[in-house]
Parts: structure tokens; C-alpha cells; sequence
């Protein structure tokens, strides 16, 4: 069998955007919406910045409940699906394909979101980990409002250590000292199987929250962030994501 070769983030989301809105996780967005809504005290005429804006499953319904929103995306693939959600919606929205590590607004906005590993931790092989994911948030934080509310979810890296084993280790898929992982597998996804080369730089919590302060936020909450489990509840230690609400300061 052929070795898997690595493929950008970009390339990956190109080609699965026609399909993306078939994973089980997109089925909670009036839900997510609603819970954005309470939690950041949105109002309607607030310009929200969605990075990692995806099809613009959540863009799209702020936008129909009266926000001016923005959506940044690095697949071009994935924002043709969100201009084509936006158009039958009959909402204007703002799409824009950049690479969130650089891309600065001109204007300050009043919110942001960045959700479902938006770019968070979406690292390719020739990638610094840190300097990635620390570029994202520094640019959301560069394009807020001082006391702007902000809300991330990101992979929990609690839940990926808890499975990692010492056979991980000899056989070169985990790295105890950096936190990363590499290794290859098989995705089942909507439009079949496919092979991915991944690899991972795990963060905890913690290590999170400091990347945000330094960033230029304040850290209010640290929540269990798993789509379709959202709530105002403590981090499962084995769950899938964790969700950061903070305010820029």
C-alpha cells in the first residue's frame, strides 16, 4: 500500500465542502446561535467576526437575526457553499478567503467567534504549531473592539492525552516532550473514506488560556465545548472540544 502523502488544510476543505454540512456536529447551529446569543449579549446592528467561517452555518443565522457579519476562511471551496447559503437566505454577509494567521480587519468589530477548530490547531506539516495558532488569535484580538466578547471552541487536548499509550511513544505517533502527534488514518466522512497524514500539536486548557491573554483577552470561562453539548458546565475530561469565553481587553 502507498504511503498516505500529507495535504494542506486548505486542499482538505476545498474538496470536502460539498459534503461538510452532511457531518452529524453541523446539526446544532439554531441551538449554538442561541446559546452565542445569551452568552455574549448579542443584539442586532453588532458586527460579529466569524474566523474559520466554514459553509457559514453560524455566519449566516446571526446574519438573519440581524448582525453584520464577517466570515474569514482559508477554503474558497468552503465559502462558494456559505455565498450559496447566504444568497438563499436572502441575508447579506461578508466573506472574505484569508489566511487567519495574517489577516487583520481594517475596522474593529464588535464580537467574534472562531468555532469547530476554525484554524485553531488545523496545522500543516511545515507549520510552527504555537506561532499558528497564537497568529489567529492575536489577529481576532487586533480586530475587536476593547471589551468585545469572544468565544472559541478548540480539541481538548486533555481527552488526546488521556488515550495516548507508551506504544504511541516507541512507535513515533506521540511526542511526550513537545505535545504533538503524527501519525496516519482514516477518515469516514459523508462522501466515503478518506486518508489523512495528521498531525496534531496537542494544547491543554491552561496553555490555551495563556495564548489568549497574551493575545490581548480575558478569560471568563473555560466550558465542556463539544458540538451539540454546549452548556454553561465544567470540561469533560475526555471530550472532544472545549470552549473558551473571553472578552478583549
Amino acid at each position: 500500500m502507498d504511503p498516505v502523502q500529507p495535504r494542506t488544510w486548505k486542499e482538505f476543505f476545498d474538496s470536502h465542502a460539498p459534503h461538510y454540512d452532511q457531518n452529524g456536529f453541523t446539526r446544532n447551529t439554531m441551538v449554538e446561535v442561541q446559546f452565542l446569543f445569551d452568552t455574549m449579549k448579542l443584539q442586532p446592528g453588532m458586527r460579529l467576526l466569524d474566523v474559520g467561517c466554514g459553509t457559514g452555518r453560524h455566519a449566516v443565522e446571526l446574519a438573519q437575526r440581524g448582525l453584520e457579519v464577517t466570515g474569514v476562511d482559508l477554503s474558497a471551496g468552503m465559502l462558494d457553499v456559505a455565498r450559496t447559503k447566504a444568497a438563499e437566505a436572502g441575508v447579506s454577509v461578508e466573506f472574505i478567503e484569508a489566511d487567519a494567521t495574517t489577516w487583520r480587519a481594517s475596522d474593529l468589530f464588535d464580537a467574534a467567534i472562531c468555532l469547530c477548530e476554525g484554524g485553531m490547531g488545523l496545522i500543516n506539516h511545515d507549520e510552527d504549531p504555537v506561532a499558528h495558532d497564537l497568529g489567529i488569535l492575536r489577529g481576532i484580538g487586533a480586530s475587536l473592539n476593547p471589551g468585545a466578547p469572544f468565544v472559541m471552541t478548540a480539541m481538548n487536548g486533555y481527552a488526546t492525552i488521556r488515550r495516548a499509550t507508551d506504544e504511541f511513544v516507541e512507535q513515533g505517533s506521540f511526542n511526550p516532550a513537545t505535545m504533538e502527534m503524527a501519525y496516519a488514518d482514516e477518515w469516514d466522512l459523508p462522501e466515503g473514506k478518506v486518508p489523512m497524514l495528521i498531525r496534531e500539536r496537542l494544547f491543554i486548557p491552561p496553555e490555551l488560556a495563556s495564548m489568549l491573554h497574551h493575545a490581548g483577552f480575558a478569560v471568563e470561562h473555560v466550558w465542556g465545548g463539544t458540538a451539540g453539548e454546549w452548556g454553561e458546565r465544567p470540561l469533560k475530561l475526555d471530550e472532544i472540544e472545549v470552549m473558551f469565553v473571553a472578552r478583549k481587553r
